[in-house]
């Protein structure tokens, strides 16, 4: 996807943020139109071509009470209640092509020394990316909103005695393809991270969230079998190495609120917004 698209993502969400923040008065098209200063038709193509639905109908799934409901009143995640009423979309599951090879303790200790790393930046339908990947895979996926000198710093800080090659290679075409919205991949993407015992299980399951669905740190602290271990749930979740492939976007607080997130609270909630719509929309299309 190239910079015009990153742009595009740049006005996505601004214009989220502006439903996020004003979502009891229900903003009209014309006053979101309005605050981005582009015209109601540019609106409504840019929010079609990006989400796949039109503005009024994206605007429903960004409201925050809507995580309150699944979370208190349904206990399901919209996944589950398409399955319920007897609809399948697993194509659109993402999870189901990723595993885990996590770094030998060698590996780990000694920031990953001996390994070659790919890496690249790319532009994609939430921002600018930089990827990186060894031969087994994909090892790093961070957004970033400053310059690329900076996320190549902040890469190095991950494997301070590795030796890095900047060049493209089939894992990073796989997961940027992924995280553009085509889901329907024969080939199996493997993530080849490093981190303690307890982080590798809660990043595991995150992998489990599927696509749409949205748990809260007590409820992910639960499935790992620790459930008085929410804090260092949410610790382990801000160490994720690997931007939406592995979903921590998907994890907000018991209220209902987004919570934090490494990559911006915007970026999350335009991420939540965009799943739960494609999911939404893919249900309307198979009624």
């Amino acid at each position: 996807m190239d910079s015009f698209e990153s742009t595009n993502y740049e006005r996505i969400a601004k214009a989220i943020q502006f439903l996020v923040d004003n979502h009891k008065e229900q903003p009209s098209l014309e006053l979101l139109a309005e605050h981005l200063d582009m015209s109601i038709f540019h609106l409504q193509r840019l929010f079609s071509e990006w989400a796949g639905i039109s503005p009024k109908q994206f605007q429903k799934y960004i409201n925050i009470q809507q995580a309150k409901k699944l979370l208190k009143e349904q206990q399901l995640s919209l996944f589950d209640t398409t399955h319920e009423i007897g609809l399948s979309s697993t194509s659109r599951l993402h999870d189901l092509f990723i595993s885990i090879e996590a770094m030998s303790p060698a590996e780990y200790k000694d920031g990953a020394a001996g390994l070659s790393l790919k890496y690249n930046f790319y532009s994609s339908r939430f921002g600018d990316l930089i990827v990186a990947s060894t031969m087994t895979g994909i090892c790093y996926l961070a957004f970033f909103d400053t310059n690329k000198d900076d996320a190549f710093v902040l890469l190095k800080e991950q494997f301070p005695f590795a030796t890095f090659v900047f060049e493209m290679d089939g894992f990073h075409q796989l997961a940027i393809e992924i995280i553009d919205g085509d889901f329907n991949k024969n080939e199996k993407l493997k993530l080849h991270i490093k981190g303690t015992s307890f982080q590798l299980k809660v990043w595991e399951a995150l992998l489990k969230i599927p696509f749409g669905g949205i748990q809260n740190y007590g409820q992910l602290a639960n499935n790992i079998q620790k459930p008085k271990a929410s804090r260092a749930v949410g610790s382990a979740i801000g160490d994720n190495p690997i931007a939406f492939l592995i979903p921590c976007h998907r994890v907000i607080q018991s209220t209902g609120l987004l919570g934090g997130y490494m990559w911006g609270v915007n970026r999350k909630a335009a991420i939540i917004a965009w799943e739960t719509s494609v999911l939404a929309n893919n249900t309307n299309t198979e009624q």
